[in-house]
């Protein structure tokens, strides 16, 4: 994943850290190597800068190390659970291990009685088959009690496990073996429980060069695990930043900009000042409805903001989005829709079909693909992939342009305002490419993100 804070000046903290290490004994005599980490933070109460520290897993078989921060689980807790699974665990396993010796017996000895030898290698593999599914199911049951100890820090104060974010866990669904044991997330947990504000990351593999990683190089944070993690504690999935620009994977259902009320001011905006405090009062510089998710860039400068402006202004940023319509659209090729509409007063915010008042919102599209469904999804039991490329920016477009019989006639699912959504639907819109020229280096960029549906 691309590291979400800036590398400086964490960089020049690592980089005084490996000299310390290079007269470290144990990493002298050691053959593995190690990923470590260095999170340096603003504390808002003190004024002052904190530097922390973290290294991946464990320290050379401990958890806990002075001057470095903890990991993200009770460690007296882990190891009582640890210590209670691995005996019944190491018990089955040698009952295996010894069927599996008798049964390599039998194959040898008792070719002279064949009939009586195939039947007792039955019994062996039968009771062989049922430790290893007990060994099995114990063994995962161990993992979900390991899973539930770990406990992330976020930034909006609360404190998430992985029953809260991840896929189907209460079902049993585990993530990736090590995911919250990186640096990364330990460092900010670690700031996040002190009221602190991280303002650069840097991680680095040191000890031997192993596989993909050599001693003192740089590296972002993995996308296996931290990438499953950092998202949640951060607030944002970060796609890209520097010093004028960032670019957000929004999800479905958090708002862009703050909205009216107490209880709107949840969104991309407020989430992305509170990650990087030296931000302008207004980053955003365009919109995606609060059930469409997607990229957005953002500025986190005037300049930025007002070169951006007027890229999305001029119609000069390049935009693809996918969506799934609800039944089955035949066509080939590109399509050209264009359609006049505006808000309807008596039912903000949909907005509704006017040939006299409306403004002309402008859309190419094509069908990518089609996915059987059930009848209660799609009456015909099809949903049709499309993509879309809006050439004009109005409110709803795409949605409009779905739905409207003088558009292509079939709404995208899940739109709760111009069609209906089931338990369980979002709206299938998500705006998977973006394309414009950075306001500092004036070079074509392009940002992709699949989209998740």
């Amino acid at each position: 994943m691309f590291p979400p804070l800036p590398l400086e000046p964490a960089k020049n903290h690592a980089q005084a850290l490996m000299q310390k290490l290079d007269e470290n004994p144990l990493f002298q005599e050691s053959s593995s190597g190690l990923m470590l980490g260095i999170l340096v933070c603003h504390n808002p109460k003190t004024e002052q800068e904190v530097v922390l520290k973290a290294f991946s897993g464990q320290f050379f078989g401990q958890w806990l190390v002075e001057g470095w921060v903890p990991p993200l689980l009770n460690v007296e807790k882990y190891t009582a659970q640890v210590q209670q699974d691995d005996g019944a665990i190491q018990a089955l396993t040698a009952q295996i291990q010894d069927l599996e010796k008798k049964l390599s017996h039998k194959h040898d000895s008792d070719t002279a009685f064949f009939s009586d030898a195939k039947k007792s290698n039955s019994s062996i593999l039968d009771q062989l088959q049922v430790l290893r599914l007990r060994r099995r199911q114990l063994s995962n049951q161990s993992l979900v009690a390991i899973y539930k100890l770990y406990q992330f820090p976020c930034a909006d104060g609360r404190t998430r496990g992985f029953a809260d974010f991840y896929p189907d866990f209460s079902q049993g669904n585990l993530p990736p073996t090590g995911t919250g044991d990186c640096c990364a997330p330990k460092l900010l947990g670690a700031a996040f429980s002190q009221g602190l504000v991280p303002l650069s990351l840097a991680e680095f593999f040191y000890g031997a060069t192993t596989g993909n990683r050599c001693h003192k190089k740089f590296y972002p944070p993995c996308d296996e695990k931290c990438g499953l993690v950092l998202p949640i504690m951060l607030g944002l999935e970060i796609l890209y930043q520097d010093d004028s620009i960032v670019v957000v994977n929004k999800p479905a259902g958090l708002l862009s900009v703050p909205g009216r009320g107490e209880e709107n001011q949840d969104c991309v905006v407020t989430r992305l000042q509170r990650l990087f405090p030296h931000c302008i009062t207004q980053p955003s510089v365009h919109r995606l409805d609060q059930d469409t998710s997607g990229i957005l860039v953002l500025a986190l400068t005037q300049e930025a903001h007002r070169e951006l402006s007027r890229q999305f202004m001029k119609g000069t940023v390049y935009k693809e989005y996918e969506a799934l319509l609800r039944g089955r659209v035949v066509s080939s090729g590109w399509n050209h829709l264009e359609l006049p509409f505006r808000l309807d007063v008596d039912n903000r915010p949909r907005q509704i079909y006017d040939e006299v008042h409306g403004k002309v919102g402008i859309t190419d599209w094509k069908v990518l693909s089609y996915h059987r469904c059930s009848q209660e999804t799609a009456p015909d039991k099809v949903l049709t992939r499309v993509c879309f490329v809006p050439r004009t920016g109005r409110t709803h477009q795409l949605r409009l342009h779905a739905m409207h019989p003088k558009g292509i006639g079939i709404p995208i699912q899940g739109d709760r305002l111009y069609d209906h959504r089931l338990p369980g639907e979002r709206l299938m819109l998500h705006a998977c490419l973006l394309r414009f020229i950075h306001p500092k280096t004036k070079m074509p960029v392009e940002f992709i993100s699949p989209a998740p549906f």
